[in-house]
């Protein structure tokens, strides 16, 4: 096709003045956690909504303009909508916790936003179906995150990018192969607000590539009070390969992503300076981004001409990372060649040679053949680190303690955070009405208050049932629709799509398996004895179904099959009508999932499953969980709020462990499940099931929520970073200098540290209640005692010869050296019984460092 010069202008839809408050409700997407809202957008058209996914911001395009006329002359709806409007204006400009937590009557809240400010960055977004910039728990996690930061009131900015084609969209072929289609994203009907200058021209970054620079726009998504800004490289100011940077979310090969986490990391750091946004902690949601940490470094070493040791320490002050992967293979690697390849120029503006920033991104930074590791750059650029469930956090420790190699297991610097989901996103708008019935309007505000949940026990067995069954129906109903659509798309005889009416039950017994098709997670362990799972959901008076949905990487055929296996499954005639696949799983299929759906299946390959927020979704709609005990599930489990599989074993016969695992799965669907839910009183209700469900909703709800997740965030980590980044950053960084000094002259005369003597004053054995008396003799070499600390590393001995839990006494001084000998002192109590050892330890020391243990020295006596 010949060129021709094509010009470019918008066509927005026109809105009467009098229902223009439409227009500012779609572009917030607060709508999406307001019932009122959706329950808005729903009155103009209820199915021209559902057929443009859900987005208000397509309706309002795609509505005709009698319609328009008609909503002017629609008085309820006219109330319906300025309430709408008014409940949002009230949520923007009302004091939030944050505020009241934080704030002082001396502090102006911009001041205040000011010193607390956040950047979170990820590579996907997950805030609504008609948003997708999206693939699975990762973006969710992300969007609730901010949905909970807005409801909070933080200080909060998220950063990302704006795919043109975000993740795929799955079909699957008549032999059940999964297929990938990459529909495009319609920008201009989406609720993006293009960050503009005073003179109306888009507001550009770039990013140094070799040999050219690559410029990325900046769109923003309100989501509340939190602006989230996304980098678009798709401008005519690229070459046609640049252009196709922010194409496709976990598109491309090694060379792509690096492309991409230069934008996501690098632009993102710029645009946020672009907009006048420096913020004071900077929170990487997985290692995509970590490379922020060396742009801030960049740009704190150009304005303040400091050393990269100096500004190192003043970012890390101010920097947080999150882990999410529990596997070595799922964190980004990559090798020399390409890390050469494009930051040979920026190298220099850091000061430092290419090997210096190849050991940043190292375990062993003497390893030479070791690649670049992002989630090693971010482990290694932040002062507080964490998984996302307790045993996360010990499976993360476990896999990064080669950087810390003198440190116990234990005490590697990565802590937790377990994660949690934002309720009133996922809440059925069914169950919001009966907790605002019996609960009260607290529970949105309070979500984590205990008190307020304990009246779950208020709620009619009867009505909770009623509104349950409801939701199971609905559910039953989108499954059959989306069952015809699937096989009118492939072609299949008349009859065929005539018996989709007929699949499921609105009465039996729903569970459902739905999540990312990774082999880890074995979906097919139903499958092991299929004459016994026949057995189970065919029984005549206690039938039980499934109902399946989750996508598999493009790349990974394992998880394909195990979807292939499925579908055969679920055609043959004693499954047809029992077992059904719902194709390309997203928000709304999971919303629909979540809220209608008995039981929550889960059965990972402990420990594998970092966290886990499906199931909370699941839960907090009074679904049951039926889980190992892995991730989020370990700390939820309570006995009496779902099920167990399992006591937590691990096992190295995979084989075996599949074998045990799924007859635990057919005997507690036989024994316990089962007739559980179909064991009813005289009113129809299943008396135990409704305990069960009350009990969940009890026990989960006000822990597992991100409101919960994100004022910890703020208490354990934003909050402690932005005061140390604070006090590194003031008076010209002086006392970030003097740390980089102070850590340079500890690192030199580290390895003449050494514990000469230990004298233990005691008996063997100790009595309970007793005190063994420790002292050490330790020669500091150049340092000064100030400079260290001595401890008393003690605790009670496995059968190893470890100590798996470790206590810490600290040891004291009389300040009366022999040379550069020291004799430290230190009382050990005994408060237990049984056999013990204690160690002798050296530790550095800095009243500005973030943790002991974060350098990584140590000496041991």
């Amino acid at each position: 096709m010949a060129n021709r010069p094509i010009r470019t202008y918008t066509v927005l839809p026109h809105l009467p003045e009098r229902l223009q408050p439409l227009h500012k409700l779609a572009h917030n997407v607060w709508w999406c956690w307001n019932q009122e809202a959706i329950a808005l957008f729903r009155r103009i058209d209820e199915e021209r909504l559902e057929a443009c996914d859900n987005s208000p911001v397509r309706l309002l395009s795609a509505i005709k303009q009698e319609r328009l006329d008609e909503l002017l002359n629609d008085d309820g709806f006219l109330v319906h909508m300025d309430r709408v409007a008014r409940s949002l204006d009230n949520y923007l400009t009302c004091p939030t916790w944050f505020q009241e937590t934080y704030g002082d009557e001396a502090t102006p809240p911009e001041t205040l936003a000011d010193r607390y400010r956040v950047a979170y960055f990820s590579a996907e977004f997950g805030l609504h179906e008609s948003i997708p910039v999206y693939s699975g728990g990762l973006g969710l996690l992300a969007g609730d995150h901010l949905k909970s930061a807005s409801d909070l009131g933080l200080p909060l900015i998220g950063v990302g990018l704006m795919y043109r084609e975000g993740y795929f969209r799955q079909y699957l072929t008549v032999d059940g192969w999964q297929q990938e289609r990459y529909p495009e994203n319609d920008f201009f009907n989406l609720p993006l607000i293009p960050e503009t200058r005073p003179d109306g021209s888009p507001v550009t970054i770039s990013v140094p590539f070799p040999g050219r620079e690559v410029k990325a726009r900046i769109w923003r998504i309100q989501v509340g009070r939190v602006p989230l800004y996304l980098l678009d490289t798709n401008i005519p100011q690229n070459s046609p390969d640049d252009r196709q940077i922010t194409s496709r979310l976990y598109g491309g090969d090694h060379d792509m992503r690096i492309r991409q986490e230069m934008i996501l990391g690098i632009g993102g750091i710029r645009a946020l300076r672009a907009l006048g946004k420096d913020p004071a902690v900077c929170h990487m949601n997985e290692g995509h981004s970590a490379f922020c940490g060396l742009e801030r470094i960049r740009v704190m070493m150009e304005e303040h001409s400091l050393d990269f040791a100096t500004a190192r320490e003043a970012v890390m002050a101010g920097t947080c990372f999150t882990t999410h992967t529990p596997v070595p293979a799922g964190n980004d690697m990559f090798g020399p060649q390409l890390i050469e390849h494009y930051f040979a120029a920026y190298v220099p503006q850091l000061k430092l040679d290419m090997q210096d920033l190849m050991a940043l991104g190292r375990q062993n930074p003497k390893d030479y053949n070791e690649p670049f590791c992002m989630t090693v750059l971010a482990l290694k650029l932040s002062n507080i680190s964490n998984g996302v469930s307790k045993l996360h956090g010990s499976v993360s420790r476990k896999m990064w303690k080669a950087i810390w190699p003198e440190l116990p297991e234990a005490e590697i610097p990565i802590t937790s955070i377990t994660n949690g989901v934002h309720i009133r996103s996922w809440l059925a708008p069914e169950i919001t009405q009966l907790f605002e019935r019996y609960l009260g309007i607290q529970w949105e505000e309070k979500p984590t208050d205990h008190s307020i949940w304990r009246k779950i026990d208020n709620i009619p067995n009867a009505e909770l049932w009623r509104t349950h069954e409801r939701r199971r129906e609905r559910l039953v109903a989108f499954a059959r629709a989306r069952l015809r659509s699937q096989l009118k798309r492939r072609g299949a005889p008349p009859a065929e799509i005539a018996r989709a009416d007929e699949v499921l039950d609105p009465d039996a017994l729903t569970i459902s398996f739905a999540r990312r098709f990774a082999t880890y997670k074995r979906a097919n362990l139903l499958f092991r004895n299929l004459d016994r799972l026949a057995a189970i959901i065919n029984n005549k008076d206690r039938p039980v179904q499934i109902i399946f949905a989750g996508k598999a990487h493009p790349r990974d055929h394992g998880g394909k099959e195990l979807i292939t296996e499925i579908i055969h499954i679920a055609r043959r005639p004693e499954f047809r009508r029992r077992i059904v696949f719902i194709e390309d799983y997203d928000i709304n299929v999971a919303r629909y999932l979540t809220q209608g759906v008995d039981v929550w299946l889960n059965n990972p390959r402990r420990p594998l499953e970092a966290s886990g927020t499906s199931g909370m979704k699941a839960a907090c709609n009074g679904a049951l969980n039926l889980s190992i005990l892995d991730g989020w599930w370990c700390e939820a489990y309570a006995g009496d709020n779902g099920w167990a599989i399992g006591a937590g074993e691990e096992y190295t016969d995979l084989a075996y462990q599949d074998e045990v695992e799924s007859r635990a799965i057919y005997d507690m669907l036989e024994e316990e499940i089962v007739p559980t839910f179909y064991n009813r009183s005289s009113d129809g209700s299943p008396r135990n099931w409704l305990k069960a469900m009350k009990r969940c909703l009890s026990t989960i709800c006000p822990v597992f929520n991100t409101n919960r997740m994100v004022q910890e965030y703020l208490e354990t980590s934003y909050a402690p970073s932005a005061e140390r980044f604070g006090k590194l950053a003031k008076d010209n960084l002086d006392k970030a200098a003097a740390l980089a000094k102070w850590r340079r002259g500890v690192v030199r005369d580290w390895a003449r540290i050494k514990v000469e003597s230990v004298e233990a004053h005691g008996t063997d054995a100790m009595q309970v209640g007793g005190k063994l008396e420790v002292q050490a003799r330790v020669n500091l070499g150049g340092l000064s005692p100030e400079n260290v600390q001595v401890q008393l590393f003690h605790g009670v001995m496995d059968n190893q010869g470890d100590i798996p839990l470790p206590s810490t006494v600290p040891m004291s001084t009389n300040g009366s050296p022999q040379g550069h000998a020291w004799t430290f002192k230190g009382i050990i109590p005994c408060s237990a019984s049984g056999q013990h050892g204690f160690a002798v330890r050296v530790l550095p020391y800095h009243p500005d460092l973030a943790n002991p243990f974060e350098p990584g020295l140590v000496c041991w006596g």
